[in-house]
């Protein structure tokens, strides 16, 4: 009788670990990040991104329920048509259940389509158009680091608000650039500022020169760069060797990341406002990630994509544990359920729109005499809470909102 009961007992143990593991499609969890390994955005996003994600998996403890957490990693070298090649086939044949990243908007928004065919998580921490969370959102699509409508009224806000009231934009000539325009001269108009007009560059570009010129002939106080990564950098030291600041015209970066200020120094680029989701250096918890981050990245320091990289993974296996299935659309309604309290996030929450809203951060670059060492770079002027940053949920046009 002994012996039939622990032949009964291992039966039922198995069964039931069996069933645990019925409702994961392959016995284990596979994440993507997929992102610029190689060219315009690959220091603000890129390799860093693929060591935030793995980060968070081992915090999470390296394993879900006893399954292995596995991580893969490629470049989409900014192609929209590269991403959802990859997207497909690491869905359709490499079992991968999630995809994190996924910088710059092209890409992003292919990748989107694929995941919601596919009925699977797509997270985006660096692409940056509000798209994402309106005629592109997803019940499976999540956008959660930043996008231009809080660079928008973060940067756009306080230049208007120092004298900055007549603009020129220089954009990048694709979905994300038009967006960050679009979005910040709303902002100087409602601030009783004027736009004198754009001029969009290629994306990447090299060579800013002929742009610059018009930008300078506009007579405007201020020059909006709706750009991002080398495009940035490269129009602020070409703006300053044609002595475009000198003359009395101001610069601002619309979206500006720690990687860019590194690349350009303090003395290129003190006393430029910017706009972030995080700075390593803001307290204990941003200072801990940064410190483990930087130990595998040569000394560098995280922008506010490679936090949001490891705070959207780690969301993201904490939702696969509760709803106990790596089913997309069931770990959706979880990652919209869950509190987000982490060293990138206080308080964050997903919206219907799949929106993650969290505050954000108004800095200022330092002056070369403020600055105490290596990439102490930002005075942090002003906290903007969350649903100040992020763009009304009444005035989202994403299907899956319901107005009232």
């Amino acid at each position: 009788m002994l012996k039939k009961a622990l032949i009964g007992a291992v039966a039922a143990l198995a069964l039931s670990a069996g069933s645990a593991h019925a409702q994961f499609s392959d016995n284990k969890v596979k994440i993507g990040v997929l992102t610029d390994l190689s060219g315009t955005y690959s220091d603000l996003a890129g390799q860093g991104s693929v060591v935030a994600a793995q980060m968070a998996i081992e915090d999470f403890g390296g394993k879900l329920n006893g399954m292995p957490i596995e991580l893969v990693s490629a470049d989409h070298q900014n192609k929209a048509d590269i991403a959802s090649s990859i997207a497909r086939k690491w869905y359709d044949t490499e079992q991968v259940d999630s995809i994190f990243d996924l910088v710059t908007t092209a890409a992003a928004v292919a990748v989107r389509e694929v995941s919601r065919e596919k009925g699977r998580i797509d997270m985006n921490s660096g692409a940056g158009s509000t798209v994402l969370t309106n005629d592109k959102c997803s019940a499976t699509g999540f956008h959660w680091t930043y996008d231009v409508y809080a660079m928008a009224v973060g940067t756009g806000n306080a230049v208007v608000k120092q004298g900055g009231d007549t603009w020129f934009f220089l954009t990048a000539d694709y979905a994300f650039g038009h967006d960050l325009e679009a979005q910040t001269a709303r902002v100087v108009k409602a601030n009783g500022g004027t736009v004198k007009g754009a001029v969009r560059h290629p994306f990447p570009n090299s060579d800013f020169s002929s742009f610059l010129l018009q930008a300078q002939g506009s007579g405007a106080k201020i020059i909006g760069l709706a750009n991002a990564g080398a495009d940035t950098i490269n129009a602020i030291k070409q703006a300053k060797e044609f002595g475009i600041t000198q003359g009395g015209q101001s610069l601002a970066g619309l979206l500006v990341f720690i990687s860019d200020v590194n690349s350009l120094g303090l003395e290129t680029a003190q006393g430029m406002m910017l706009t972030t989701g995080y700075y390593w250096d803001k307290d204990d918890g941003t200072r801990a990630f940064a410190a483990k981050w930087s130990e595998r990245m040569k000394g560098r320091k995280p922008t506010m994509v490679h936090a949001g990289v490891y705070s959207s993974v780690l969301h993201y296996l904490r939702s696969v544990q509760a709803s106990k299935t790596d089913d997309g659309v069931k770990v959706a309604d979880q990652i919209r359920t869950l509190p987000i309290n982490d060293f990138f996030a206080k308080n964050g929450k997903v919206r219907p729109d799949g929106r993650m809203v969290h505050d954000m951060y108004l800095a200022q670059v330092k002056k070369p005499s403020e600055s105490k060492g290596s990439w102490d770079y930002y005075n942090i002027l002003r906290t903007i809470p969350g649903d100040e940053a992020f763009k009304p949920l009444a005035d989202s046009t994403c299907p899956l909102v319901k107005k009232g």
